[in-house]
């Protein structure tokens, strides 16, 4: 299996102190080694192991982020608080809002495209996007393009991060806030968040899930918004019932009920599932998807992505003052 494979070799290299010492966590490796994979010798396997490395990028992805709240308490999730719930709903508003209008106003794309693009962007990547089709109702070109426009600046955002902490003024915790609430996908976040550390990846996943459980009121929204057609059939909300999995998991580990050697060997195969995620999801990610999304919708996901980095970090300064937090 390519992503288990892939993810053994990163778990493999992370181990060495020379590596170790430049911050490269396993998932970090193994996203890098999947892309080098994917780019070069994967295309001509990829119709027949394909349907392994998908699984591997959805349902392992998942199930990695509902065991990740072995990790977390709800004592951390209450660190993050009414703050980062504020910050996660003006980012999601604020970006959708301005996606659309961006794309239609001044680069003159389809509302649709534009719509997709910004709700990738302002909540969970290419999984917002997937979520939001059925209410947008898009081509599936469209729906293509957009995935690729997130899928590029998330992972940009995912190495670009961790470069930019140590010059952002911001502790481990407020840190993984700031990721949290900016990055595009929830891999992407978790892989900014451990190059930091565990409190930046705790605060990170807590933050991301918070934003990923706004996707069903955003849909509720967006659905009332855009109204049925006439003779078009009902759209399907999409719930991120994986968010809510993390949530309960973290409030069972709240309780302290598992022996410690139970919980140590639960987080050992949550780090093997996420890595082979990200082993799939590098494999997944081509260089050609920049060709094929085209000069316009990249420069709307390039402007939401210097929005996010650089208006993201305003916010969370700027909210952590306001609630009276440290940054």
């Amino acid at each position: 299996m390519w992503a288990a494979t892939i993810a053994g070799a990163a778990m493999a290299l992370a181990s060495l102190p020379a590596l170790q010492a430049w911050g490269l966590s396993a998932l970090t490796l193994a996203i890098v080694l999947g892309i080098a994979v994917g780019n070069t010798v994967f295309p001509a396997f990829a119709a027949a192991a394909g349907s392994g490395v998908d699984f591997s990028k959805g349902t392992l992805l998942r199930l990695g982020i509902v065991l990740y709240g072995f990790r977390v308490t709800f004592q951390e999730i209450a660190g993050v608080g009414v703050a980062g719930l504020a910050i996660d709903a003006v980012v999601v508003a604020g970006v959708f809002g301005l996606a659309t209008w961006l794309g239609t106003r001044w680069l003159k794309l389809d509302r649709e495209t534009s719509m997709l693009i910004g709700a990738g962007s302002a909540i969970c990547g290419a999984a917002a996007v997937m979520a939001a089709e059925p209410v947008v109702r898009a081509q599936a070109h469209k729906v293509s393009v957009a995935v690729a426009t997130v899928v590029v600046f998330g992972t940009l955002g995912m190495f670009v991060y961790p470069m930019l902490y140590p010059y952002l003024g911001l502790s481990e915790h407020a840190y993984g806030v700031y990721a949290g609430s900016t990055i595009h996908e929830v891999a992407q976040v978790v892989v900014a968040g451990r190059a930091v550390g565990e409190s930046a990846a705790s605060a990170a996943v807590i933050e991301k899930m918070l934003r990923v459980m706004l996707l069903a009121p955003f849909l509720l929204l967006l659905s009332s918004r855009m109204g049925a057609a006439p003779g078009a059939a009902k759209s399907k909300i999409v719930v991120p019932w994986f968010a809510l999995w993390f949530v309960a998991v973290s409030g069972f580990n709240s309780l302290q009920l598992l022996p410690a050697s139970w919980k140590t060997a639960i987080v050992q195969i949550d780090t093997v599932l996420l890595a082979m995620a990200m082993a799939a999801l590098g494999l997944r990610t081509h260089v050609g998807a920049i060709r094929q999304a085209g000069p316009k919708p990249m420069l709307l996901a390039a402007v939401l992505f210097g929005v996010l980095t650089i208006g993201g970090y305003g916010l969370n300064v700027g909210v952590a003052k306001l609630f009276g937090g440290a940054g």
